[in-house]
């Protein structure tokens, strides 16, 4: 009786404390990444006035910047700012940073999503049959698969499929989200294409987008079916090992059995953070197919920001980033409850 009249009190106290964590770990980001942008050999205020400008016009942007106080003084206005939704504006678009971002973020979204269902519908299933068929042919071929998918530059592997699939064959689109005779054809309400695309009940702007869509996210699923097989595989060999598969077999259970009722439910667990981590990696690491595909996504948007110094969009960014990783190791923690009760206690 007592437990149970203290269980509703510890578990506010271990959601206040995961939420002090939280709040710890994206301060500390934010404050490195402000620092180290106020360090960095680039100048925004260059990049703004451009290099023919004269030294009062110069001048004149550096103090309306802020850039003449002290940089606790600049960080504490940054703090309020973000406090109240501000952001800043970006140097690139000159459009409030918080606008650029909701407008990059859905195609890299789209993107991430469809590669980590690939990534993973694909990883995992090879990863159990490498281990169920250990030092065998099969688990020899998921290993090259994984080593070529891991060690590939991802860069080269995107122009190599844009010559062959696109400029060869035919089979998908080119660069870019769509066509330009159907940009702008459907309403504007998630920033996903495919999925406004259904909304509005176009097939031919869904046909075409998923056209555009399946060969970055394949290449970006390839990517991360090799980090989820190869951690798969090794997962399932240490169950495999185990005495209650021994015992399993003993008992004459099936070979399907054994490998998917006992050995892979006690990876669930395990696989769910390989899973949610490398949906993360996707979210803010997909800036070279963004590039060789001419995506205009998160990642796309960071890298020019990085360029030219705009450290407003990038701390914007960078921040994003931090909450994405945060809120997917949360759900990754209420997941674990479901696939594993014993973690409720």
């Amino acid at each position: 009786m007592m437990l149970t009249l203290l269980a509703p009190g510890s578990r506010t106290r271990r959601f206040s404390n995961r939420l002090l964590q939280v709040l710890i770990t994206l301060f500390g980001l934010l404050v490195l990444t402000f620092f180290i942008g106020r360090v960095m050999p680039v100048d925004p205020v260059l990049a703004i006035v451009g290099p023919d400008a004269d030294q009062s016009t110069y001048e004149q942007v550096y103090r309306q910047l802020g850039f003449d106080r002290s940089l606790l003084t600049q960080f504490g206005v940054y703090l309020g700012n973000l406090l109240h939704g501000d952001l800043g504006n970006a140097l690139l678009t000159g459009k409030p940073v918080a606008d650029d971002i909701l407008r990059v973020f859905p195609a890299t979204l789209e993107l991430a999503t469809v590669a980590i269902v690939i990534g993973a519908g694909l990883g995992i299933p090879l990863g159990v049959l490498a281990a169920a068929r250990r030092n065998r042919p099969a688990d020899y071929i998921v290993r090259v698969i994984s080593l070529a998918g891991y060690s590939t530059p991802i860069f080269w592997v995107g122009m190599m499929g844009l010559l062959l699939f696109y400029a060869a064959l035919g089979w998908v689109g080119g660069a870019g989200r769509l066509d330009l005779g159907l940009e702008g054809q459907v309403p504007h309400r998630t920033g996903m294409i495919t999925v406004d695309a259904l909304l509005a009940g176009n097939g031919t702007v869904l046909f075409n987008a998923l056209n555009h869509l399946v060969l970055p996210a394949c290449l970006l699923g390839f990517h991360s079916l090799a980090y989820i097989s190869r951690m798969t595989r090794s997962f399932m060999l240490a169950q495999l090992s185990q005495e209650f598969v021994i015992t399993a077999r003993v008992k004459g259970l099936s070979e399907w059995q054994v490998i998917w009722n006992h050995a892979f439910r006690n990876i669930l667990v395990q696989l769910l953070t390989v899973v949610a981590l490398a949906y993360g990696s996707l979210l803010e690491g997909a800036v070279l197919i963004e590039t060789v595909f001419s995506w205009p996504g998160f990642g796309s948007y960071l890298t020019g920001s990085l360029l030219l110094g705009d450290m407003n969009a990038v701390m914007g960014c960078v921040l994003l980033v931090g909450v994405i990783f945060v809120l997917i190791n949360l759900l990754s923690d209420m997941l674990y409850q479901l696939f594993d009760p014993r973690t409720k206690s």
